[in-house]
């Protein structure tokens, strides 16, 4: 690995970062050498070999000759992705562990070894699985392994899934988040932690071994899916009183005091939050609920909409109404959160025609206007209330070319102001019975001409990703739209080919809608909200200027135009919904802190 090593960084210092084909050359050359065929050379392989080199083999690492310009150029002809830290920060999905759940979907999986929706053979819910669910063994080895594939970690954005987040007990929640934080502290120095926290699901006889969690849940599953026992029945015997997971359940558990001294230690840590995401369905949504996410230091929810057809809601058993819809778009809205918002087409009981006209009022409907979606086609699961209307064929999956001409009609029809993050779910093709099984859909759609010859305006399709850009070029508009109980401005650093480059969210609130509930409102609720401040790059390191986008003050200018823009509207204050990582920043932008939000003068 040395000799490998030294050719790879010889080549760099003569030509700057490789080409993945030069890469490849040098990595096939060795490989020849040891028989070729054993592949013991892989890019894989090379940047973990190197970061070890350098923790544990100093002298090793010292004769290799590095100054930062040259290890820079190494990360990126070694990284794994780069796409995963393309928008600035490192994403950390998490799952919570299986609980009952209060809805019953027609659609939705039902895998007991899972929260609801999700299926255990999903690369996430596979490392939730392998961690027995545990937030800080999650986090632990998912920083280490985006560390290993050559990605700054600085910035972090930590995603909880696993059914609805309000399903769970309130001293569950707390816990998980505490400890999400608490790894993020660790960080490298979490591996004893770790050790001990594998040792404790141990000795409470819980198992993480794909072959013994197949055999323990047979019985149930076969159960479940022959409709004789509801999914929630057999996670109460699996998970619940009498079972092994009932003595886990009595360590799980964290006081306020300890997530708030966690938080503080995030302030400044070396990997912080800086965005913390839950979801739920909009019905559970409440004044309530909402304060106590932003005491966790939540910014963005999602929300299951799926469609806004009361008679396809009902036919797919799906429990919220458009009146819940109404409620949680405009509480979520006030608070400040981002609206991260799920939709799905080819859903029982709809059409493709329904499915453009039902996209059409999401995106246009003052009512709703999301900030994010994903758009899910629905496919059947086996075990799902869905199978017995596919073998009825009162339902059936779109044809791809129905299919993609939706999803085109989509993404068209989506203004500048949303961001179309997905277009399928991570279950794997094995657990599609039918239904859309391509990994790649929305390439598919992307590479269609009405795509490329279209005008798209969408965030994501316009995000610099890891292209470089002229800061001088860049020009700052101002998308002004209005919402049932707010008057939102999208701020946007754009390119002369109106590619996006950094965005924030201002959210200037109805003086009606303020008074009406003022008597439940947070006191601190009523100004003008900043909810998103979003710059666009590789990941830049917290502690050093490196020349990214990041490092340009355009993240400043835009909290400098939002106070302007508040203040000629008539506003005094303005908050920002900030995380826990970057309060310290907004602190040196003259906010202060609050309970709930940061805020400013103006």
């Amino acid at each position: 690995m040395d000799e490998v090593l030294r050719d790879i960084i010889e080549a760099i210092r003569k030509k700057g970062a490789l080409r993945p084909t030069e890469l490849g050359a040098i990595l096939n050359r060795h490989n020849k050498r040891v028989g070729g065929a054993r592949r013991a050379f892989s890019k894989k392989r090379m940047l973990p070999y190197y970061l070890r080199l350098k923790e544990f083999e100093p002298e090793k690492w010292a004769k290799l000759g590095m100054d930062d310009h040259l290890e820079e150029q190494l990360f990126r002809t070694l990284r794994m992705k780069p796409r995963r830290t393309a928008s600035g920060v490192a994403t950390i999905t998490v799952i919570t562990k299986p609980h009952a759940c209060s809805g019953n979907c027609l659609y939705c999986p039902n895998d007991v070894r899972m929260p609801k929706s999700y299926l255990h053979r999903e690369p996430a819910c596979q490392r939730a699985e392998r961690n027995y669910f545990d937030p800080y063994l999650q986090v632990t080895s998912r920083l280490r392994a985006l560390t290993q594939m050559g990605h700054s970690c600085d910035k972090v954005e930590l995603i909880v899934l696993g059914g609805s987040w309000t399903d769970y007990p309130h001293e569950y929640q707390t816990w998980f988040i505490e400890e999400l934080f608490r790894a993020l502290n660790d960080a490298d120095a979490a591996g004893g932690q770790a050790a001990k926290r594998r040792a404790q699901y141990r000795d409470c006889g819980i198992d993480s071994r794909d072959e013994v969690l197949e055999e323990q849940t047979r019985a149930w599953q076969s159960r479940v899916d022959a409709g004789q026992t509801t999914f929630n029945d057999a996670i109460d015997e699996l998970y619940g009183l009498g079972s092994k997971w009932e003595q886990a359940s009595q360590w799980q558990k964290a006081s306020e005091d300890e997530l708030v001294t966690q938080q503080k230690i995030n302030e400044n840590a070396a990997h912080r939050v800086v965005g913390l995401v839950v979801e739920t369905r909009p019905e559970t949504l409440d004044f309530d609920t909402l304060s106590h996410l932003r005491s966790f230091g939540c910014t963005k929810v999602q929300i299951g909409v799926q469609t806004l057809r009361p008679e396809v809601l009902a036919l797919n058993r799906r429990n919220s109404s458009v009146d819940s819809l109404v409620n949680a778009f405009e509480l979520l809205r006030i608070f400040g959160f981002k609206l991260h918002t799920h939709f799905m087409v080819n859903l029982f009981g709809s059409t493709s025609e329904q499915d453009k006209q039902d996209y059409d009022e999401f995106v246009a409907n003052p009512i709703f206007r999301p900030d994010e979606i994903k758009i899910y086609p629905c496919v059947l699961v086996e075990g799902t209330g869905l199978v017995a209307e596919y073998e009825r064929s009162t339902w059936k999956p779109y044809e791809e070319a129905e299919l993609v001409d939706v999803l085109i009609h989509d993404i068209l029809a989506t203004p500048a102001y949303t961001r179309v993050s997905r277009m399928i779910r991570d279950i794997s093709a094995e657990d599609i019975a039918a239904g859309n099984k391509k990994t790649n859909l929305r390439q598919l759609v992307e590479n269609t001409e009405a795509i490329q010859q279209g005008e798209v305006h969408e965030i994501r399709f316009r995000e610099i990703a890891l292209d470089t850009i002229d800061a001088d070029t860049l020009e700052l508009e101002d998308i002004e739209y209005r919402t049932s109980n707010t008057h939102e401005h999208f701020l946007q650093w754009v390119t002369p080919h109106g590619d996006i480059a950094g965005f924030l969210r201002l959210s200037l609130p109805n003086e009606e809608y303020v008074k009406a509930y003022a008597d439940e409102l947070p006191d601190e609720l009523g100004c003008a909200m900043i909810r998103e401040v979003h710059v666009y790059g590789q990941v830049a390191n917290l502690h050093k200027a490196d020349g990214s986008v990041q490092h340009l003050g355009l993240g400043r200018k835009l909290v400098a135009r939002a106070c302007e823009i508040a203040h000629e509207a008539g506003f005094g204050r303005i908050n920002v919904i900030s995380s826990v990582g970057t309060r310290e920043y907004y602190r040196k932008l003259g906010f202060e802190d609050g309970a709930l939000y940061q805020c400013r003068m103006l």
